[in-house]
Order: C-alpha cells, then structure tokens, then sequence
C-alpha cells in the first residue's frame, strides 16, 4: 500500500507560479513510476506529466509542455511539480499518482492516488 499526500496548490494570477508536492509513504519510492493528473469541474481527470522511478524520463501532456515540470527527489520520498506561466484553464485539483510498473499516461492504469490539491489561476 502507497500513501499519498500532495500540498503547495493555492490561488496565484495568471502568468504566476506554483510548485505542487507529493509526499509518499508506505512502499519503496524509488520502486515507483509517479505521475501527476488533473480534473477541472465537470471534466474528466486528465494526464499532466509523468516521470520513471530513476528520473531519467519525464513526458507531458502537450498542454502543459514548457511551463511545468516533473522532479523527483527518491531521498525525501517526494515528487514535485514546478507550474510556470500559469493559465486560467490550468485551474483544477491536482492529483499526484503512483505506479510500480510504469510511467503511463492514462489515469486507470495507476494504483495509487492522493487526495488532490486545488489550484486555482484568475484572469
């Protein structure tokens, strides 16, 4: 069982920046693919960025491309994710996922999901 504990979402303006953290506990952190999605209101869950278990592939959805970017720290049990540029259509709760057999892009092929954390961007 993984335990999943994402923080550091919050209102910012558009073209501002915010760093999301995902804090995991319970199995092997570096055993594990991690990936971090997104589900606005009324909306499907949809695929952010992904990053494999030794940080040596990362892939983003193209929306996103540029202006966030996936790290991992396998010491401190964390994944972050650096949001640059921000845009309104950006505001969703934002969700970190875990995975032991790979970095997928498609939200059911996960095992593990946190609670999320809201981050909203005004115009």
């Amino acid at each position: 069982q993984v335990q999943l504990v994402e923080s550091g979402g919050g209102l910012v303006q558009a073209g501002g920046s915010l760093r999301l953290s995902c804090a995991a506990a319970g199995r092997t952190f570096s055993q594990l693919h991690m990936g971090w999605f997104r589900q606005a209101p009324g909306k499907e869950r949809e695929f952010v960025a992904t990053i494999t278990w030794g940080g040596h592939y990362t892939y983003y959805a193209d929306s996103v491309k540029g202006r966030f970017t996936i790290s991992r720290v396998n010491a401190q049990n964390t994944v972050n994710l650096q949001m640059n540029s921000l845009k309104p259509e950006d505001t969703a709760v934002y969700y970190c996922a875990a995975d032991p057999d790979r970095a997928w892009d498609i939200p059911n092929e996960y095992d593990y999901w946190g609670q999320g954390t809201q981050v909203t961007v005004s115009s």
